[in-house]
Order: structure tokens, then C-alpha cells, then sequence
């Protein structure tokens, strides 16, 4: 039983308890010599888009996309430290990063709209890392949009790991963009009801599964394992999204 688990990494398995959006304004100010007026719109969008989108409410011309990439990421590795200090792993997500990373046939790695290098900085902070196969991961640079962020995952899996090219795709995240992006790319989804936005929202969204937080590990790695089965039975029309 195949499968593929990409995680969402702020509010999902870490809390960064503000040190995200200092790391988008310091960039922001490192490239345009002075501070954004207002913090950044984050909630799921890519670094592209949370950076242009700062630029343009500020009335800054955007620079190329190599300057920014280039200023986030010294500006989140200014704040490891800080993260550390300030942050943390949410309950129960170094027990399931576990399990599901000794199963020998599943990959285990991110989908966020971090670039690469901050996300290994949020998740190294806490130790997530070794739990992780971050270079199959999908990152902030590797697409705008999040739904595109998948089929760059599956590639790398493929191409690194010698994954199926129809091995299912769980999508786990805390905000309806994350759901979008699984129904829009056929993939599976658990959403996680642990930032801003409420169990309601995200079964609304379309999540077919929709959980308090990662603390009941041998429910969540059940979930999973349930959707590795070749031939899960298709949820029909009527069925709710599991909220419990």
C-alpha cells in the first residue's frame, strides 16, 4: 500500500507564533528600504503571491524573483533562533511524523508555500526534520499557485523515490486552500482544524476529513492507512466529512 503524505507545515505542524510574517516584512523592508504599512496575507497563499501581493499594497514595484527569494531566505535564517525560542511542534505531530515515516512504502513530505529554505527552517527548529523527506517536497518557488504545487510532488517522488505515477495523495492542512488544492488535483485530504479557521469552514471547503488536531495518532495514521488501499470505496454524494 502506496501512498503519499504531504503536510502543510504553519498551523499545521508547527506554530510560528508571529515569526512568519516577521520574516515576510523583513524581507520586504531589506528590498524596499522601508516597512510594509500592514502585516502579510498569508493563510495558505505561496511566498509569491504573499510577496507580490505586499509589494503592490504598498505601492512598490515588485524586483525579480531571484532578489526575493533571496531576501527570505536571510531573513528566515536570521530568525531560527527566535522561532525556537517563541514557536513550537503542535501536540502530536512528532508522534505522527514518526509513524508514518518507518512505513517503508509511504513518503512522507511537505506541501507549502514556504520556499524551500524557510520551510527547513520552520521544521528544523523543532527537530521535525529527520522525520521529513524534504527533497521531495513542494515548495513557495516551485509554483503560484498551490494546486500546482502537487504535481511537483508527485514528480519528485517519482523521480527520487521510484513512487507510482498513480500512488494516492494526501493532502494535510489547516485552511480551506489546502482542500482546494486537494479536490482541484484529485488527491486526497485530511484538514486539521488547528489555525484561524474552524472544523465548519473546512468541511464547507470540501475536506472529506476533518480533524480537532494530530494528537490521536493511531486515528489519524488509521485515516491514512485507509486511504493507501488500492481500491478505497468512493465517498458518495450523501456522506458527510468525518468532523469527530
Amino acid at each position: 500500500m502506496e501512498l503519499i503524505v504531504l503536510w502543510d507545515i504553519d498551523h499545521t505542524l508547527i506554530e510560528n507564533a508571529g515569526v512568519s510574517k516577521e520574516i515576510y516584512a523583513a524581507a520586504f523592508t531589506a528590498l524596499s528600504g522601508r516597512e510594509p504599512r500592514g502585516p502579510a496575507r498569508t493563510e495558505g497563499r505561496t511566498d509569491r503571491l504573499i510577496m507580490r501581493d505586499m509589494f503592490s499594497r504598498n505601492g512598490v514595484t515588485e524586483p525579480g524573483w531571484t532578489a526575493v527569494e533571496k531576501a527570505l531566505t536571510a531573513a528566515g535564517e536570521a530568525r531560527l533562533s527566535e522561532l525556537s525560542r517563541r514557536g513550537t511542534a503542535l501536540p502530536g505531530v512528532r508522534e505522527i511524523l514518526r509513524e508514518v515515516s518507518v512505513r517503508t512504502a509511504w513518503v512522507s513530505s511537505v506541501l507549502t508555500g514556504n520556499i524551500a529554505a524557510n520551510a527547513r527552517v520552520k521544521v528544523s527548529a523543532f527537530g521535525l526534520d529527520s522525520l521529513l523527506d524534504l527533497q521531495v517536497g513542494a515548495y513557495g518557488a516551485d509554483a503560484l499557485q498551490r494546486p500546482d504545487l502537487v504535481a511537483v510532488a508527485r514528480v519528485r517522488a517519482q523521480r527520487l523515490r521510484g513512487a507510482r505515477h498513480d500512488v494516492p495523495v494526501v493532502l494535510v492542512g489547516d485552511t480551506p486552500r489546502d482542500v482546494e488544492a486537494a479536490i482541484a488535483t484529485g488527491s486526497e485530504s485530511i484538514a486539521v482544524a488547528s489555525g484561524v479557521h474552524s472544523a465548519e469552514e473546512l468541511a464547507a471547503a470540501g475536506a472529506q476529513t476533518v480533524l480537532p488536531d494530530l494528537m490521536n495518532t493511531p486515528r489519524v495514521l488509521g485515516i491514512l492507512e485507509t486511504l493507501a488501499e488500492p481500491r478505497k470505496r468512493p465517498r458518495t454524494s450523501s456522506e458527510r466529512p468525518d468532523t469527530r
